[in-house]
């Protein structure tokens, strides 16, 4: 069988070479993403492979439908760079992907412990040799409460981390849960030192922490962001954090990160005048969407891919 792999980065690539005998698939690689006018690369493979950095239009899944196309794999676990529903109804199959909820996780407890201690201040301080102490002192895990939004894999492995600290956790998730410490969403906000998000990206989370939400977070409390952008509105994020009622924020994924992360923008203006102006912020750390990316999380990523659209073609697809 044959596979076309959109929007694959050389890492990826030399990955999917290694893997893909071992799964008797015959890659096709490409490290544009996956368009209408590129379509016709995965003609003659019923299986395509893409990344979440580019959002597919209905128009691109149509065409792949008309090249033959039954069954894409996202090499990610959210699906909001794909119309699911759409893609059904024009006879495609769309599947995620499970990597190692290590890597996020990791990621959140070094942004969270970041965050409290203020490292931005403090590394922007030493690296032109003002070696003072910070006018805040910094706080310990132990002495917080720290709310995590979204309990899947990903949220589950960050509260085991966060329970080595001895911090006080509290969780929420849509489904119905019997976990210590599961609280309503607004009781969460209003009792947390910290609100990490850890939820899949729909209509019904699209600004989880809206204006009212983030109005009513503890004063001095921290946002942490590993999840989707627009989960909060970053509008009345910054409003918080410029009035300083919130101590801080630390986000992997930002409102409106098309076309600037994963780019070279050293020599080009930047027009997200939020983002401008979330990193002036001594409090704000910001990264580019970066948490999953670990050699650990990206093996398995490829591999499972390839997993998935082996089991598509003998008929064996998940749910």
């Amino acid at each position: 069988m044959g596979i076309t792999i959109y929007g694959c980065g050389q890492d990826e690539a030399v990955l999917f070479r290694e893997m893909a005998p071992r799964f008797g698939v015959v890659p096709t690689i490409t490290g544009a993403a996956v368009s209408e006018a590129n379509a016709e690369l995965a003609s003659g493979n019923r299986c395509v492979s893409v990344g979440h950095k580019t959002r597919l239009t209905d128009s691109t899944l149509r065409a792949l439908r008309e090249v033959g196309v039954r069954y894409i794999s996202t090499r990610s676990v959210g699906f909001d760079h794909i119309d699911v529903k759409y893609a059904a109804s024009v006879g495609i199959l769309v599947e995620n992907v499970g990597y190692s909820p290590d890597s996020v996780a990791d990621y959140t407890l070094m942004l969270m412990l970041m965050a409290v201690r203020n490292a931005k201040s403090l590394i922007r301080r030493t690296d032109v040799h003002d070696y003072r102490l910070d006018e805040v002192r910094g706080k310990e895990l132990r002495d917080l409460t720290v709310g995590v939004v979204g309990t899947g894999r990903i949220g589950a492995a960050v509260m085991a981390r966060l329970r080595g600290f001895g911090c006080h956790l509290l969780c929420h998730d849509i489904r119905p849960q019997s976990a210590p410490g599961h609280v309503p969403l607004d009781e969460l906000v209003q009792r947390s030192d910290i609100v990490t998000l850890h939820t899949p990206l729909t209509a019904d989370t699209h600004h989880l922490l809206d204006r009212r939400r983030i109005e009513r977070m503890k004063r001095g409390a921290f946002v942490i962001n590993t999840g989707r952008g627009p989960l909060v509105d970053t509008e009345a994020l910054v409003a918080a954090l410029e009035s300083g009622r919130l101590g801080g924020a630390a986000l992997d994924v930002l409102e409106g990160e098309e076309g600037i992360f994963y780019v070279d923008r050293r020599h080009e203006p930047i027009e997200h005048k939020l983002l401008l102006r979330l990193q002036e912020l001594p409090n704000v750390l910001v990264s580019p969407h970066t948490a999953y990316y670990t050699d650990h999380a990206l093996s398995d990523t490829v591999e499972n891919s390839l997993t998935n659209c082996r089991k598509f073609e003998s008929g064996n697809q998940r749910g």
